[in-house]
C-alpha cells in the first residue's frame, strides 16, 4: 500500500517524517551517496567557524561536520523523532533544535557555514526561506544547498519515498527548477559559488543492483540525478590572497570535465580571479565580466595542481649517483662524496639559484603546483616568478646523521607548523633504531613528519601513528639505494601518508614517475596515489590555501591532460609528464603545450618562453634562454639533463 502526502506546511505531516527517522539510516539511498560523495569534495575549511544543518535529520551531515572541529555546530529540524536520533549517536559539540527553516532559531549574523541537504523540495516559499538564511549568515559565510535534480526527476517520473515494512510513503517533494531557486538567493544577497549537476556513477551503481533495478541506473546513467549549490554572502570588500605579479585577473575554462576527487568527474566550467577559483558550475550560471579571458579546453579534463611533499631542489641537473646496494643513506653519501667528487663539484659550478629555477620547471612539467623543498629556503624560491609554489612554513633538519642539534630545530619550529627529517632512510639496526632516537629527543610527535622510513616494520608504523606523526614516501629512491621499496602492507597502515620525488641523484624520475612506481612496485591503488599528492600532504604540511582540490575559494592551481577513459585517480596513476598541457599557478598560465599555447590570448603568451624535453616542446613561464645558456657554459651543450632527461631549445 503507499500513502500519498499533501505539500508539506509549516508542521503538517511530520509525524511521517518522524516514522521515516525509524528506517532513514538503515536504507541505502543512492541519492545521498552520490551527495556525499560531491559535497565532501566541495566543503570549504570549517574549523573554528560556526555551522548550522537545516533539516538535520538523524545527523548525517552533523557526524561528517563534527570531524572538523567546528566552533560550534547546530542541527535543526522539524520532527523530534530525526532529532531524537541524531542526539542518540552523541556527536560532539552538536546542538539540537527543533525548528522550520523560515525561523531559525539563531542571531543575526552568526553563521559561517550553513548546510541544506535535500530541504528545498519540501518548502513552499523560496524567497521566505532564503532571506531567513541571509539573515543568519555573516559576510563570507557559505551555503551548500542539494536536492533531487528537478528536471531528471520530472522525466523518470521519480518519487520521493520511502517504506517501512509494512507500507511505502511517497514524501510530498516539490521539484523547483533550478534557475527559480538560484534567482531567490540572488534576490536574498548572495553570489553563487557553484553549481554541479553530477549523474549516478560506480559507487551507485551497487545499490540499484542490490535491490534488482540495474534497468533504472541504466535510464539514469548520464542524467544529473543531483544538484549541489553553493552560494556565499559577499564581504564588504574582495578578500585576496596573496598577488602574484602579472597576473590575469580573470579565467574562464571552458568546455573541459573537471575531477573535485579520485573517483568523481562532471562537466563544467571553472572561473578563476585574482589567484582563487571563484566559480564552478555550467555558464549560463556564471556571470564573469567582459575582462574574462577564455582558454576552450574541449575535450581535456582538469586536476589539482599536485602537491611533492618531498625534493631537493638544487639537484634537477645531478645525474643519478652511487653503485651497488646500501645498508643507510649516510653510507651512500659518503661513499658518492669519495666515487663521485668530480661530477657533484661540476655541477655544483651551474650557479645555485640556476640549479633551483630547475628544480621549480622539473616538477611544473609532471604537473606539480606546491613543493616542499628540504633544504635551506634560498630567497629566489619565494620570489612571485618562481615557477612552483615553494612551501615556507615549517622547520627541519637533515637526518639524524647530519644533523646539528635536532632539539634545537625542533624547538625553533612554529608550534603549529610540521617538522620534518629524514629518518629510518636504509635496512639496517640502526636505521630501525632511529624512530626510537627521535622520540628519546623528544621530537616525535604530531608535527613530525619523517622523509622515506623504509626500515619501519608494524611496530615501528603503530609508534608513529600512536604520536600522530607522519611520514613521506618516495620509494623509487629506496629501491635505487637499497635495492628495496616499502611494502603497501606497511604503507597502507600508516596514518598520515604523502608522496614525494626526492631528487635525480636517487629517484625514477618526477613526481609522475613516482606515482607509477608506486603503483607498480608497491602495489598502491589509484585512489591512494591520488589522496597521496593531494589532500594527504595539504593536511599533513598545514597548507591553508586549498592545495590539491577543485572548488571555489581554494588556490587556482590546475592542471589538464587530455580527456580519457576512466577516473581522475585511473587516469592520474597513468600519467606522464608528456600529457600534462597546461599548468595554472594561482590563476597564470605556467606551462602550456602546443595545441594549448594555440588557444591562448596574446596576453596569456606574454612571457611563456619554448624548452624541447625528451623532445617534447612546452611553453614555460620561465627565462629559459637565459637558464640554457648558463648551464649550457658549464656542463657543455646538448649536455643538460633535467631530471635525467635531455632539454634544449626547440626549432620553431
Amino acid at each position: 500500500m503507499t500513502t500519498s502526502l499533501e505539500p508539506i506546511d509549516g508542521v503538517r505531516h511530520v509525524d511521517t517524517f518522524s516514522a521515516w527517522a525509524d528506517v532513514y539510516d538503515a536504507q541505502k539511498n543512492p541519492l545521498l551517496m552520490l551527495e556525499e560523495r560531491y559535497l565532501l569534495r566541495l566543503l570549504p575549511e570549517i574549523q573554528d567557524r560556526d555551522v548550522l544543518d537545516v533539516g538535520c535529520g538523524t545527523g548525517r551531515w552533523l557526524a561528517h561536520l563534527s570531524r572538523s572541529t567546528p566552533r560550534s555546530l547546530h542541527g535543526v529540524d522539524l520532527s523530534p523523532q530525526m532529532l531524537s536520533r541524531a542526539d542518540m549517536k552523541r556527536i560532539p559539540n552538536a546542538q539540537l533544535s527543533i525548528a522550520s527553516c523560515t525561523d531559525l532559531p539563531v542571531p543575526d549574523a552568526s553563521i559561517d557555514v550553513l548546510l541544506a541537504s535535500f530541504v528545498l523540495s519540501y518548502v513552499e516559499d523560496l524567497s521566505c526561506v532564503a532571506r531567513e538564511f541571509a539573515r543568519i549568515a555573516r559576510p563570507g559565510c557559505d551555503f551548500f544547498l542539494s536536492d533531487m535534480h528537478p528536471k531528471t526527476a520530472a522525466n523518470l517520473h521519480w518519487k520521493r519515498s520511502f517504506h517501512n515494512g509494512v507500507e511505502e510513503f511517497q514524501l510530498p517533494a516539490i521539484h523547483k527548477k533550478i534557475p527559480e531557486i538560484v534567482a531567490a538567493f540572488l534576490d536574498a544577497g548572495l553570489v553563487v559559488r557553484a553549481i554541479l549537476e553530477p549523474p549516478f556513477g560506480k559507487a551507485e551503481r551497487s545499490v540499484f543492483v542490490e535491490h534488482g533495478k540495474l534497468e533504472r541506473f541504466a535510464e539514469a546513467e548520464h542524467l544529473p540525478s543531483i544538484y549541489l549549490l553553493h552560494l556565499s554572502k559577499p564581504h564588504p570588500a574582495p578578500v585576496l590572497l596573496h598577488k602574484r605579479s602579472g597576473l590575469q585577473n580573470q579565467h574562464l575554462l571552458h568546455g573541459a570535465r573537471y575531477a573535485p576527487g579520485p573517483y568523481e568527474v562532471v562537466a563544467a566550467s571553472v572561473c578563476t580571479r585574482d589567484e582563487q577559483i571563484e566559480m564552478v558550475g555550467n555558464e549560463p550560471f556564471i556571470n564573469t565580466e567582459h575582462t574574462a579571458t577564455r582558454i576552450d579546453l574541449n575535450g581535456y579534463l582538469l586536476l589539482p595542481g599536485l602537491i611533492n611533499a618531498h625534493d631537493h631542489l638544487e639537484f634537477a641537473l645531478f645525474p643519478k649517483l652511487g653503485n651497488g646496494t646500501y645498508k643507510n643513506a649516510k653510507q651512500w653519501a659518503l661513499d658518492i662524496q669519495q666515487k663521485d667528487a668530480a661530477t657533484i663539484a661540476l655541477h655544483r659550478r651551474v650557479p645555485k639559484q640556476v640549479r633551483l629555477w630547475w628544480g621549480g620547471i622539473r616538477n611544473l612539467l609532471s604537473g606539480v603546483a606546491t613543493v616542499c623543498h628540504h633544504n635551506p629556503l634560498d630567497p629566489v624560491l619565494l620570489e612571485d616568478d618562481f615557477p612552483v609554489h615553494v612551501i615556507s612554513r615549517f622547520g627541519w633538519e637533515h637526518s639524524l646523521s647530519f644533523a646539528v642539534d635536532i632539539g634545537a630545530a625542533y624547538r625553533n619550529t612554529a608550534v603549529d607548523e610540521p617538522f620534518m627529517i629524514h629518518a629510518c632512510e636504509g635496512i639496517d639496526e640502526q636505521s630501525k633504531q632511529e624512530l626510537l632516537k627521535l622520540d628519546e629527543l623528544g621530537v616525535l610527535d604530531r608535527r613530525t613528519i619523517l622523509i622515506h622510513g623504509l626500515a619501519l616494520d608494524h611496530e615501528g608504523v603503530a609508534q608513529l601513528n600512536r604520536c600522530g606523526a607522519g611520514l613521506v614516501t618516495c620509494p623509487s629512491s629506496n629501491a635505487f639505494l637499497f635495492d628495496k621499496a616499502p611494502s603497501r602492507e606497511i604503507l597502507e597502515c600508516v596514518s598520515q601518508l604523502a608522496l614525494g620525488s626526492d631528487s635525480p641523484l636517487t629517484a625514477a624520475g618526477d613526481l609522475l614517475d613516482e606515482i607509477r612506481f608506486a603503483a607498480n612496485e608497491c602495489a598502491l591503488s589509484p585512489e591512494q596515489l591520488y589522496w597521496l599528492v593531494t589532500d594527504s600532504p595539504a593536511s599533513m604540511l598545514r597548507l591553508n590555501r586549498g592545495e590539491g582540490s577543485i572548488r571555489p575559494g581554494a588556490s587556482a592551481d590546475l592542471i589538464a591532460v587530455r580527456d580519457r577513459e576512466g577516473d581522475p585517480a585511473e587516469v592520474l596513476s597513468a600519467l606522464t609528464s608528456d600529457d600534462i598541457e597546461l599548468v595554472l599557478l594561482s590563476g597564470r598560465v605556467q606551462l602550456a603545450s602546443a595545441s594549448i599555447f594555440e588557444r591562448l590570448s596574446a596576453e596569456d603568451k606574454k612571457g611563456l618562453e619554448p624548452l624541447c624535453i625528451d623532445g617534447t616542446l612546452r611553453w614555460l613561464r620561465a627565462p629559459i634562454e637565459d637558464l640554457l645558456r648558463v648551464s649550457e657554459d658549464v656542463l657543455g651543450k646538448d649536455s643538460v639533463r633535467l631530471g635525467g632527461k635531455p632539454i634544449c631549445r626547440p626549432s620553431l
